[in-house]
């Protein structure tokens, strides 16, 4: 019986143990997809214990503890973050199989040097463990990026943002993780939404002009979007119900945008008209700029509207969709494509059930431009487990070309979320090492490393082109 989450936890191969300790290991964290605040990372932030920097925002570990029966007084509730961090303890204690089971011990392992199990019994030693060493020099939002070997992170941002706290951030020579914005522009698109018209001002004064027409939409988003190229800005992200796919003539969209900002209801068919050319706005630009296009898609969000009311969204209460029409995304990506040529783009479902038209509609766009120019995204949140990772890299290696991806990434609110990273690179080579030892793939490992690291971090340099300090 292997030990417990030793060094070589995951590694059930010698070919997966020399790749991973070999390759994978030393290779910097490029994190170009996450939820970070900037101001908390320009800021230093410093916790004063365990639950601020562990459960505080983490909806993972909120859903667990809603599943094991824990009341919500210990989870978002009143209770004193002494007795919530027990309560965690308690149920990822008996968190077999589960992920978070995983995290949770290589994250008390990498930043803690805690290598017992933690549970109910022993909550009060990691307790006092954790806060003595979150007191101690260098345990801050930065000093925990430094401590994970992250080279790049990118965040988050509205279109509005300011982009305040990347400039101190470049400006910093101390602090060497380069923190880069990343446009997510939903805010924009989602026309369905009671507050769309108040978020259409608050783009009108970023872009320091008046809105009064779709054409003006585009123009004040080019101009934001400028802004961000200028501040080092590389990437789109969009989170999706679905890749839409519903044209309609300039007239149509005018038309749908005048009787939203009357205050009148757009109907369904309208929504998906708006996003539509919003979308192929985007893609256009995109490829003009050399920008890399995220499309996340394949969530219903929201779904218990009770305890919506109360806490509001990103709180635990989404779920996966089971409607993702192929031949919309697949008309969306041919349009963009036929007007300009696609730009980088990564496609990534919320439903596991999606990864092989994933797969096999990214060979229908691929290019020169890039190696793997279309990509299919990692194992995205509700797969960001063994199975999820290994079903993920299996199809993508069945379907396309496993060498060209580019990894992985956390999409995290939390500055210990960097072992998610060791976490998929252990599943990564122990997947190769099996085909090594099944004879489906020599023990070459020139090759063999080289894939692993171009996985674990120079794909994602080449691919995204980030600018650098």
């Amino acid at each position: 019986m292997q030990a417990f989450m030793d060094k070589d936890f995951l590694l059930n191969t010698e070919t997966a143990r020399v790749l991973y300790h070999d390759y994978a290991a030393q290779c910097p964290i490029i994190d170009y997809h996450c939820h970070l605040a900037p101001q908390q990372i320009w800021d230093d932030v410093r916790y004063e214990n365990i639950t601020q920097v562990w459960l505080g925002g983490d909806h993972y570990k909120w859903r667990l503890m809603r599943c094991a029966g824990v009341d919500e007084y210990y989870i978002t509730g009143g209770a004193s973050d002494y007795e919530k961090f027990c309560k965690w303890a308690e149920v990822v204690g008996k968190g077999i199989g589960n992920p978070l089971y995983h995290w949770t011990h290589l994250e008390l392992q990498r930043f803690f040097g805690y290598h017992g199990v933690l549970s109910a019994k022993t909550a009060d030693e990691v307790w006092s463990l954790c806060n003595a060493k979150l007191a101690e020099a260098g345990y801050t939002s930065r000093g925990l990026i430094a401590m994970s070997n992250v080279e790049t992170i990118c965040t988050t941002d509205d279109p509005i943002d300011t982009l305040e706290w990347h400039k101190k951030l470049l400006a910093d020579d101390s602090f060497k993780t380069n923190v880069l914005p990343a446009w997510r522009p939903d805010k924009a698109v989602n026309i369905e939404k009671p507050d769309f018209m108040d978020y259409i001002a608050k783009l009108a004064a970023a872009a320091e002009m008046e809105i009064k027409s779709f054409a003006d939409v585009k123009v004040a988003l080019a101009k934001r979007m400028a802004y961000f190229h200028e501040n080092n800005c590389r990437l789109s992200d969009h989170g999706l119900n679905y890749v839409v796919f519903e044209p309609a003539s300039d007239e149509t969209v005018e038309a749908i945008f005048a009787k939203k900002a009357a205050g009148e209801t757009v109907t369904d068919m309208e929504v998906a008209q708006y996003k539509t050319a919003c979308m192929l706005f985007f893609g256009e630009e995109y490829k003009k700029l050399d920008w890399t296009m995220q499309l996340h898609y394949g969530c219903r969000r929201d779904n218990n509207q009770r305890q919506y009311a109360i806490l509001g969204p990103d709180t635990g209460y989404d779920t996966i969709n089971n409607y993702a029409p192929v031949d919309q995304m697949a008309a969306y990506l041919g349009a963009v494509e036929v007007k300009c040529g696609l730009p980088r783009t990564i496609l990534y479902s919320l439903n596991p059930a999606d990864d092989q038209a994933i797969d096999t509609l990214c060979g229908c766009f691929q290019g020169p431009e890039a190696v793997s120019k279309i990509q299919h995204g990692s194992a995205w949140w509700f797969n960001d487990h063994f199975t999820g990772m290994t079903n993920q890299l299996s199809s993508l290696a069945s379907l396309g070309y496993l060498a060209g991806f580019v990894g992985m990434l956390t999409d995290s609110r939390s500055f210990l979320s960097y072992p998610r990273h060791e976490y998929f690179r252990r599943i990564l080579c122990r997947l190769l090492g099996e085909w090594v030892e099944d004879g489906r793939f020599p023990q070459d490992y020139d090759i063999l490393g080289e894939i692993v690291k171009g996985i674990s971090c120079s794909n994602a340099r080449n691919y995204f082109k980030f600018p650098t300090k």
